[in-house]
């Protein structure tokens, strides 16, 4: 497949492109929607007020001739124009991914889609990892290198987001709540619910 043919595809056919062959998805959870929400919300915050892009999953990337990316969230710097096509060979100043569970997810996102947005000269990687919670910053050097920075609490800034801090201690507090087990208060009622269903012929 070509990446203009993958470009084209309609918006609910899921996959990326890799080496030319159409690749699956990741399979998100609520801890990672929840997150990815979070995100989305925040720096479409701060970028609103500088016609800076924010842009969700379904923005595709040509990232080379035979790969095409989908990340969670891609920004642009400020000013940038993108058209009205569905592909973009224009590099996002920032992409986040948030990792999932699976072993082939983890390995994707922090080695192929790493060296790929890399060479494609995206200039912050931020992932996330919402199991650990933890968030990593890539920065890539002068030398096509991504040099990495970490944290797990705090406030993290954004190098060349002037004014853009990502809270973390509010990040995790947010998400806790939608992903907790259900209360203990919640849990009899929805058995008494369950049982009122039975009753049912």
């Amino acid at each position: 497949m070509t990446l203009e043919a993958w470009a084209d595809m309609d918006e609910d056919e899921p996959g990326e492109l890799v080496d030319g062959h159409l690749e699956d998805e990741e399979v998100p959870n609520h801890l990672h929607e929840a997150v990815v929400a979070w995100l989305l919300a925040t720096l479409h915050g701060w970028a609103s007020q500088r016609r800076a892009a924010v842009l969700g999953s379904d923005h595709k990337l040509g990232v080379s001739k035979t790969h095409g990316r989908k990340p969670d969230i891609s920004m642009y710097a400020p000013g940038t124009r993108l058209g009205r096509g569905s592909l973009s060979r224009t590099a996002p100043l920032l992409v986040v991914e948030v990792l999932s569970p699976r072993p082939r997810d983890i390995r994707r996102d922090r080695l192929d889609k790493r060296a790929e947005y890399a060479h494609f000269g995206v200039k912050l990687y931020l992932l996330v990892d919402p199991e650990a919670r933890v968030l990593e910053l890539h920065e890539l050097g002068a030398d096509g290198r991504y040099v990495l920075d970490a944290a797990a609490e705090g406030k993290l800034r954004l190098p060349g987001c002037e004014g853009l801090e990502l809270d973390l201690d509010a990040l995790w507090a947010e998400v806790a709540w939608i992903v907790d087990d259900v209360s203990d208060e919640q849990a009899p009622r929805d058995a008494e619910a369950t049982e009122g269903d039975d009753d049912v012929v």
